[in-house]
């Protein structure tokens, strides 16, 4: 049976991106950098505006105030258009442009729920914050991972991540902090009917 990620990578205030900064808010260092190469193969599940967003990249196009790639976001992209991609939209027309990339136009729920069960390998999220949301809502989340990055951008964040959330328990399983700045959390997470009552033992 597969396992799903959500996998985010957030300011400290929880925004997905913002106005006029780079990747990785500019402040990825080598032990992040490293650490992200070592990731196990996954296949990557996305929505239309994160498809539109990467496949645009992966063509040349640049982030707004940018001109080029550095050489880490270059990499990112070029490792994603390697990656099998699974895409859910009902906008988007096929064929898609964008390599390894394969259009669903079912219910993404009951999709990456028959996929989990046809076997073993790692699914794994990319933005789509509102796949995100379906699917931790609909518990097929097995992990739910947050890099975050040590700076607040309350006045440029762009895509506020937990807005429309249900209450969700985590479990802490992971954590480490990469170039004694950017933390990572990862979490079993349990969606919750209600807040519980009482201090849990």
């Amino acid at each position: 049976m597969s396992e799903l990620l959500v996998d985010f990578i957030t300011s400290l205030d929880g925004y997905a991106s913002a106005e006029g900064w780079p990747g990785y808010w500019g402040l990825e260092g080598p032990e992040y950098l490293s650490w992200l190469g070592e990731q196990a193969q996954a296949t990557y599940l996305m929505g239309a505006n994160t498809y539109r967003l990467m496949s645009g990249f992966a063509a040349g196009e640049f982030p707004n105030g940018q001109d080029e790639f550095r050489p880490e976001e270059e990499a990112s992209v070029d490792e994603l258009t390697r990656a099998a991609k699974v895409v859910f939209s009902s906008s988007l027309e096929e064929p898609l442009t964008w390599a390894n990339a394969t259009l669903v136009r079912e219910d993404a729920v009951e999709t990456v729920r028959a996929m989990k069960s046809s076997g073993p390998g790692l699914l794994s999220t990319i933005g789509s914050l509102s796949l995100c949301r379906s699917l931790l809502r609909a518990g097929l989340v097995d992990r739910f991972r947050v890099v975050m990055f040590p700076v607040i951008t309350g006045a440029t964040g762009e895509e506020r991540i937990y807005d429309g959330y249900p209450d969700v328990a985590l479990e802490m399983i992971d954590h480490r902090t990469f170039d004694g700045r950017i933390q990572l959390v990862e979490y079993t997470p349990r969606v919750l009917d209600q807040p519980p009552l009482g201090i849990p033992a």
